[in-house]
């Protein structure tokens, strides 16, 4: 019974993962986001060509698909840091990158991996984004934002006390 449930939380995980935010919201504006700018169906695509307020919302929307699967491992596993919730948080990331539904064509990840690491690692995940939201405005990339937060990652999280395997 153990392993269904398990695989039922993964498969939940990847289909809330597939989830088209920026398709959603950018559909609203009557814009087809995977056609503008960089094509990618995420949020940063979405701030670039339709504004910061309607590119949070897809942004908010993104973190929210990880940290409700990893959330809802948690409620299960009575445990924040079982092995099924970083299950669950790949999953939503799979989901989001290479949703079935989009032909396997889907945003970078980046959002719902942080929205994950918001459950998992609250503190580090407060002070990385605050670090993302500082380097993106001042440098402008969000990539450049992106990548040296992942490279922070191992640290903040080994700070928090994570184990070893966690890292």
């Amino acid at each position: 019974m153990q392993i269904f449930i398990a695989i039922m939380l993964v498969s939940a995980a990847y289909a809330l993962g597939t989830f088209p935010s920026a398709a959603i919201v950018a559909g609203k504006k009557n814009l087809d986001i995977t056609k503008v700018g960089s094509g990618n169906p995420g949020a940063s695509n979405v701030i670039r060509n339709l504004g910061w307020k309607t590119g949070l919302a897809v942004f908010l929307l993104d973190m929210a698909k990880a940290a409700i699967a990893v959330g809802l491992a948690w409620i299960v596993t009575d445990d924040r840091h079982d092995p099924l919730s970083y299950l669950c948080l790949f999953a939503a990331i799979l989901g989001h990158s290479y949703p079935v539904t989009r032909k396997f064509k889907g945003g970078k990840g980046v959002a719902s991996g942080g929205g994950g690491m918001f459950v998992l690692f609250p503190l580090t995940s407060l002070v990385l984004f605050s670090s993302w939201f500082v380097l993106t405005k001042t440098t402008h990339k969000a990539s450049i934002a992106s990548l040296t937060i992942s490279i922070a990652l191992p640290f903040g999280i080994y700070y928090e006390g994570a184990e070893a395997w966690e890292i």
